[in-house]
């Protein structure tokens, strides 16, 4: 069984709907926010951050990189092989390092600081960085689609949307992008991510 530790309320939601998607049974290890994370995870994550995970004797963190490890147990499609299996890795390293740094800098500045320490000009610059990348995703779903590597729904999918969650549930303006908006809303109301939904919204 994996063992997912973090809470629902981070970014383990990620991890439990790739468990979900991939039928992998799993707990959830219930380690939360505050000052006492670092102690409560160190022995499984030394960087001192949720989640972590634990799958026989294989310890793994990041969130992206523990969803491909879930993808590649599952197999395909959600794990492809050969040149899609490069694919799925593309989008994955996209999600982390183009789009996620611009949707937490909105985030943050939007709604995840309390509103005094919120800095408006921060926010804005993070939205036109997001927006710009946004462009991208939009012009390769219209070019092949409905999901990331065409017809079938990938690990890829649920990484990248895994992490543009935050922006398609607080209001982020996608009405210049939509193909992305309809790509997130078929991702995020699947079976398998609203049963992770669930568990975050809840």
């Amino acid at each position: 069984m994996l063992r997912i530790h973090g809470i629902p309320r981070s970014r383990a939601f990620r991890c439990i709907w790739a468990a979900e998607e991939a039928g992998q049974a799993y707990e959830v290890v219930p380690v939360g926010f505050g000052p006492g994370l670092k102690d409560a995870i160190s022995a499984i994550n030394p960087n001192g951050k949720i989640p972590a995970l634990e799958d026989g004797g294989l310890v793994l963190f990041e969130s992206l990189a523990i969803n491909l490890h879930i993808g590649a147990k599952a197999g395909a499609p959600l794990m492809p092989a050969g040149d899609d299996g490069a694919r799925v890795l593309q989008w994955t390293l996209w999600a982390a390092t183009e789009a996620e740094p611009q949707a937490m800098q909105w985030a943050y500045n939007t709604f995840i600081l309390p509103a005094e320490k919120r800095d408006p000009a921060l926010a804005a610059a993070g939205a036109a960085a997001l927006a710009q990348r946004l462009a991208v995703l939009e012009a390769h779903l219209a070019a092949g689609g409905p999901w990331l590597l065409g017809a079938a729904f990938t690990i890829a999918d649920c990484n990248l949307a895994g992490v543009l969650y935050g922006a398609w549930a607080n209001g982020f303006d996608l009405g210049p992008f939509p193909k992305v908006k309809a790509w997130l809303d078929a991702a995020l109301n699947r079976p398998a991510a609203l049963a992770a939904r669930k568990q975050r919204e809840g």
